[in-house]
């Protein structure tokens, strides 16, 4: 069997080799992608035609026309097509793996992108070098000369890069941070090289360049902790105490929406201004995004405890105003008449004294979303709702339930204004409402100048007492129901004259 010539085996072993190598790249190439998640193109399918023409070529001593040409040619795009792939490799394995793991932060698209133009320079200038065999210093001497007229042509330009650079050694916020810069509350949304881009409360988008960022006082609102103290001034009468003031706006802090409760919002007295008391209400709270609408309940639920305790909020001083207390509206007064006509204590009650309570009684306005009266406070008044819709939630088991929904005409805290017993459950205004609210003291008055009243309430409070407990539709025998009703009837006679002290 005649022998194959040497020239003729080292092209058979190319022939196999190319393919060979070319379907070896292509599978390792498709693992990465579709399993490691690299992210490579139609870059790495030239690398992998160039790795499969050069690997042979390097190997072979079989010597052609032009074979020194092709093998740099060959090299260097190996050279500069691996240098890509290289960069991928670091994107996905250093960038997206190792450094968000490590530094518990995404790592920063300018940092990547001047890491990656540095690896693709090296692998430029290496090609230069020892493929190309060309003398690099002549270029680097040239390039530094270029550099230095780019530099005085692009000196603001330049010096946003340098800014960009120091923001990422220096960390003083990342993306995702919220932060105070030029008086506005915005958002980072990304470092790149000649600027920082915010995005506002409002959706408006910032574009400052890197220098002016690094140059001015920067209020980073999220780092170390998103939790973070807010601040909001409001004037008062000069007339009213500081103290109730204080109590008020407190209360007002701590039921708006998106106020933290720990540590609890707390009031100073700041200022004495020309027409009013500066007060300044200090809050804390965690989400930025909601600044707005977390000062607007603030600010809204500060209204309605000033009108509730007739505190005042006062014009300029310029302004002359002229006032007249008035008098409760009188469809305000016909809707109290038919809601009381419609609940059994004030039923007890005939014109004169019904007359007596809305006289004294207190008109009440409560924002969408505050708190009426709250589970297992003291109370010792009840409430007519004349407008709006309230719910009515009971916390059990570690969990609040809604248990009811209170309409125009319902009433509520009757318990609490007979026996003083604490609330029994919590009513959150679910709309704007309006409450007539009926004190211990004006029913006081009333009972201490009825006795047979008191003894019709306690009768009542028994018999509602049954109710709930089934008693009056069960199968017990009525011996024991009476007895069982005037038990119920001492029992709440004795509450009730010893909260009256009747």
């Amino acid at each position: 069997m005649p022998s194959i010539p040497p020239a003729t085996q080292a092209l058979l072993a190319e022939a196999v080799a190319i393919p060979v190598v070319f379907l070896a790249v292509v599978a390792l190439g498709r693992w990465l992608k579709r399993r490691q998640g690299v992210p490579l193109g139609i870059g790495y399918q030239l690398f992998a035609i160039a790795l499969a023409l050069w690997l042979p070529l390097c190997f072979s001593d079989q010597d052609f026309p032009g074979r020194p040409t092709l093998l740099r040619f060959l090299s260097a795009t190996v050279g500069l097509l691996g240098a890509l792939f290289g960069i991928a490799l670091l994107e996905r394995y250093f960038w997206e793996g190792w450094f968000p793991r490590k530094q518990q932060v995404a790592a920063p698209k300018f940092l990547r992108q001047i890491i990656a133009l540095l690896v693709f320079l090296v692998a430029a200038l290496g090609v230069l070098q020892f493929v190309l065999h060309k003398d690099i210093s002549t270029a680097l001497t040239a390039s530094g000369v270029v550099a230095v007229v780019l530099g005085f042509a692009m000196q603001e330009t330049l010096a946003n890069i340098i800014s960009g650079i120091a923001l990422e050694i220096g960390k003083p916020f990342k993306t995702g941070d919220w932060l105070i810069v030029q008086n506005q509350h915005a958002e980072v949304i990304e470092v790149n090289w000649r600027s920082t881009r915010l995005r506002t409360n409002d959706d408006v988008y910032l574009d400052i360049p890197n220098k002016t960022i690094v140059g001015t006082t920067i209020t980073n609102l999220t780092h170390p902790a998103r939790q973070h103290g807010m601040r909001i001034l409001v004037g008062f009468d000069y007339t009213v105490p500081p103290n109730l003031v204080k109590d008020c706006m407190v209360r007002a802090a701590a039921n708006a929406s998106g106020v933290l409760q720990d540590p609890p919002p707390r009031v100073f007295l700041k200022d004495f201004g020309e027409s009013a008391i500066i007060y300044e209400i200090k809050f804390t709270m965690e989400d930025e995004a909601r600044f707005n609408d977390i000062c607007d309940s603030v600010r809204t639920n500060v209204w309605y405890e000033a009108q509730r305790h007739g505190i005042r909020i006062p014009f300029p001083i310029r302004t002359v105003q002229l006032e007249r207390p008035k008098a409760p509206p009188a469809e305000a007064l016909g809707s109290a008449r038919q809601a009381a006509r419609r609940q059994p204590i004030l039923q007890l009650l005939d014109e004169a004294q019904l007359d007596k309570i809305f006289r004294q009684a207190r008109l009440q306005r409560f924002g969408r979303g505050e708190k009426v009266i709250e589970q297992g406070s003291a109370g010792d008044s009840m409430f007519l709702l004349l407008s709006g819709e309230a719910d009515v939630i009971v916390h059990a088991h570690g969990a609040d339930n809604r248990v009811a929904t209170l309409q125009a005409g319902d009433a509520f805290g009757e318990m609490s204004l007979l026996t003083g017993e604490p609330r029994s459950a919590t009513v959150r205004a679910r709309r704007d409402c309006e409450l007539w609210e009926i004190d211990k003291g004006t029913l006081g008055e009333i009972l201490t100048e009825n006795e047979p009243l008191v003894q019709r309430l306690g009768e009542l409070l028994a018999r509602r007492r049954l109710e709930n407990e089934g008693l009056l539709a069960s199968a017990a025998p009525g011996s024991a129901i009476d007895a069982r009703r005037q038990e119920y009837t001492r029992s709440f006679l004795r509450k009730v004259s010893a909260f009256f002290e009747l």
